[in-house]
Order: C-alpha cells, then sequence, then structure tokens
C-alpha cells in the first residue's frame, strides 16, 4: 500500500502507523507495490472509516447468530424455508466479515465475529429454547464477551 511516497504494511489498516523504519530516520523509501503473495489493506484510515468497518464486524455477528440459530429451525436442512434463511444469514455474515477484514488486522476481526457468535448464539438459546443457564456457563459467557472487548480495546481506533 502506498501513500503519499511510503510503503503501508497492510496490518496497519485504520490506525495510520504505517511508518517503517526508513520513515523514522526521515527518509522515505521509493515507491513500490506490495508484492502479489502479500494481502492489501487499506492503511491510513480515518478513525470515522474504522467505526464503520467495527460496526460492520457487528453487523456481521448478528448474522452469524442468526444462521446458527438457523441451524436448530432447519433441522439438518430437511424445512425448505428455514435453510434459505440459514444459507443467507451464512452467506451476508462470510460478506461482511470479508468487507470488515479489509480494514481490521484478521486475527481481531475473526475472533470477535466469532465471539459475537457464539455469545449471541448462547444468549438466544438461554431466552428461545430454554437451554440451562447455570453460573460456570453465564461465567464463559461473560468471559468470551470480556475477550471481545479486550480485542476491541487491544485494536487501535
Amino acid at each position: 500500500m502506498i501513500r503519499a511516497g511510503r510503503v503501508l504494511h497492510p496490518a496497519h489498516a485504520c490506525h495510520g502507523a504505517g511508518t517503517r523504519a526508513d520513515d523514522r530516520r526521515g527518509s522515505s523509501p521509493p515507491a513500490r507495490t506490495t508484492p502479489p503473495f502479500e494481502p492489501t489493506g487499506r492503511a491510513g484510515r480515518a478513525p470515522t472509516e474504522c467505526l464503520v468497518a467495527w460496526i460492520i464486524l457487528f453487523a456481521a455477528g448478528l448474522m452469524e447468530v442468526g444462521w446458527a440459530i438457523g441451524l436448530k429451525y432447519a433441522e439438518g436442512f430437511t424445512r425448505l424455508w428455514p435453510s434459505v434463511f440459514t444459507l443467507v444469514c451464512a452467506g451476508f455474515s462470510l460478506f461482511l466479515l470479508s468487507v470488515a477484514a479489509r480494514d481490521l488486522p484478521i486475527g481481531t476481526a475473526y475472533a470477535v465475529w466469532a465471539g459475537i457468535g457464539m455469545v449471541g448464539a448462547t444468549v438466544v438459546g438461554i431466552i428461545v429454547f430454554g437451554e440451562p443457564s447455570d453460573a460456570l456457563r453465564l461465567a464463559s459467557i461473560a468471559l468470551i464477551g470480556v475477550g471481545i472487548v479486550g480485542l476491541k480495546l487491544a485494536t487501535p481506533h
């Protein structure tokens, strides 16, 4: 990724920390393109653009909850409309995850996406399906929630 004559690594997406050691010494390296095997992120994004990526990631997590719950109603994909709902939610969930991952580190994006899905599906299972809600289960859900918040706080912007 090139911005103002500097090469920016995709891992620096959303927080504009795209400086290299050469840049800190005051000299900019010659412009070059990212090798084809490296993922292309969009570095140096404004905080509002990064907020949009987090909102998209949250929506992807909600869609994951939708398809996880849809699996229960689809009964092994033997019921047409619940199966269609499940597949549509799964497709949108993966699509939104891929959009958010353009601006967020993939490890963080994937972990947060999976965490939202786990917590959401568990909470819906408890409320809608009457699944057990003992103290250990609730504490485990809380720990996943703390992990999601921790990853968000550990990711600049």
